[in-house]
C-alpha cells in the first residue's frame, strides 16, 4: 500500500528520526518528568517504523546503500535525541547521562563493525536497541507517574552504563568468534 503511493523504505526512517528529534527538542525545552511519559509512546513507534522500513525494503525491493546509512545513522540521531533530555532531569548526573549515551553509540559502531568484519550485523545483547527503547521508556513512563522516583536516576544510569559495557563486549566477541563467516 505504501509502496504503491510513492512511500519507501528511507521516508520512513527519516519521518522515525525527524519524531525522535522533535520529541528530543520537545523534553529539553521543557525537561519536566511528566512529559517524559513520551518517551515509551515514541519509542514504539519508532521501533514500529523501524520494522516498517526494514519491510518495506525487503518486500518492495527498495534496499539501497543510503538506506543503509539512513537506518545506521537514524538509529543513533534517535538514541542521541531520545536519552540526552534524561540530563536535565534533576538529580541527574550530566556525566554519567553522557557515559550512556556514549555507550550506546559505542553498541551500535561495534555492530556495524562486526558487519565489517566479517559480514554479519551483530545484535548481540543485552542492552541492544530494543532493550534500550523498552528500558528507557518504561524509565520515562515511571517519572512520569511517581516523578519523586527521580532519586533513582543515577542508579538507572549506573546498571544502563555496565550493560552497555556487556553488550559492547558481546558484539566484539561475537565480530572475532563469527571472523569468515558470511
Amino acid at each position: 500500500w505504501l509502496n504503491r503511493r510513492g512511500v519507501t523504505a528511507n521516508h520512513i526512517t527519516l519521518c522515525a528520526m525527524v519524531l525522535s528529534l522533535i520529541t528530543g527538542v520537545v523534553l529539553i525545552i521543557h525537561p519536566q518528568p511528566g512529559l517524559f511519559v513520551l518517551l515509551p509512546v515514541v519509542l514504539f513507534v519508532r521501533m514500529a517504523l523501524n520494522a516498517l522500513d526494514g519491510m518495506l525494503a525487503r518486500e518492495c525491493n527498495q534496499r539501497s546503500r543510503l538506506g543503509a546509512i539512513l537506518n545506521e545513522t537514524g538509529d543513533v540521531i534517535s538514541d542521541i535525541s531520545l536519552y540526552l533530555p534524561f540530563m536535565l532531569l534533576p538529580q541527574s548526573s550530566i556525566p554519567l547521562v553522557l557515559i550512556v549515551v556514549f555507550c550506546a553509540l559505542m553498541t551500535e559502531f561495534c555492530g556495524v563493525l562486526a558487519q565489517t568484519i566479517n559480514g554479519v550485523r551483530s545484535y548481540a545483547g543485552p542492552l541492544g536497541k530494543s532493550d534500550r527503547a523498552l528500558v528507557f521508556g518504561a524509565w520515562g513512563l515511571s517519572l512520569s507517574i511517581w516523578p519523586q522516583i527521580v532519586a533513582w536516576n543515577n542508579v538507572i544510569w549506573g546498571v544502563a552504563t555496565l550493560l552497555l559495557l556487556w553488550t559492547i563486549f558481546n558484539r566484539c566477541r561475537s565480530a572475532l568468534r563469527e571472523e569468515g563467516v558470511k
